[in-house]
């Protein structure tokens, strides 16, 4: 996989390179908005091959132009059209059937998941990053779950997700107040781990990814499965969980090859896709 392979999509840029996919967000003028029909579509078949494809190791997800995503079509919402339509059933409906399909496309995505945040993640754009294993931001990001400020809840699951990545208490200071932060404050709160320029941050978010699509794919997909699935375990159960993966994984190529370069004192090179 070391030529670039692009794949065009109605909301998503697809591109993959060396092991590593690149998503990202091409709706720029409207600051990467999301909501309109097929978006959920879009998000799970981007994400399911990905999934389908043992080469692919790593994915970055960023935004076309200024903004990483404006999260849920302002527009739209004003003139109650697309996601936004109809009754207050279906308005739910078209939560579960397309917006809940973008969340839970990136949350089953099973190679670890590096949010470049270009520029404001607002709402959704902020839920979306906050689904990502790893996130990078740029000095010009911002974030924030500004949905009471439209007189909404946040419909994305957000209260679920938040507070996962920054605990309750910012979790709730962010969704009660409408803030926005800026990317130092991410940063302090955990929210990024680090903040770049903004023309250096695709390129720490690729060297990040390289060095996660060097590790063996099959235990890198597991580690990620570990980590996922022990969130709602108990510690007995995670244990058992994580014998029986161990199992498997000490009968790889791959964890021969581990062992054998450590003890040769090489790098690995880690291939069995």
């Amino acid at each position: 996989m070391g030529a670039v392979a692009s794949r065009p999509m109605s909301l998503i840029s697809f591109a993959t390179e060396n092991h590593i996919a690149t998503l990202t967000l091409n709706r720029p003028e409207s600051m990467n908005a999301l909501g309109q029909a097929g978006d959920g579509e879009a998000f799970v078949e981007a994400c399911d091959i990905i999934n389908a494809d043992a080469g692919i190791r790593c994915a970055i997800l960023t935004g076309a132009g200024r903004a990483f995503s404006a999260g849920g079509d302002i527009k739209a919402m004003q003139n109650r059209t697309g996601n936004f339509a109809g009754s207050p059933a279906d308005i739910a409906d078209g939560y579960r059937d397309n917006i809940h399909r973008i969340l839970r496309a990136l949350y089953t995505l099973r190679v670890p998941l590096i949010a470049a945040i270009n520029g404001p993640a607002i709402g959704l754009g902020c839920d979306l990053a906050c689904l990502a294993d790893m996130r990078i931001a740029s000095s010009n990001a911002k974030f924030g779950v500004t949905f009471l400020k439209l007189g909404l809840v946040p419909g994305d699951g957000g209260t679920w997700i938040l507070p996962r990545v920054i605990g309750d208490a910012r979790a709730a200071e962010l969704f009660f107040t409408g803030d926005v932060i800026d990317a130092a404050t991410a940063q302090e709160w955990g929210l990024v781990s680090r903040v770049t320029e903004p023309d250096a941050l695709l390129d720490e978010a690729q060297a990040l990814a390289r060095k996660v699509a060097a590790m063996p794919p099959a235990a890198l997909r597991q580690t990620k499965m570990l980590l996922r699935q022990s969130r709602g375990l108990s510690y007995d159960a995670a244990l058992e969980l994580a014998a029986n993966t161990q199992g498997l994984m000490h009968h790889t190529a791959d964890h021969e090859e581990g062992v054998a370069a450590l003890i040769e004192k090489r790098a690995p090179d880690f291939r069995r896709d």
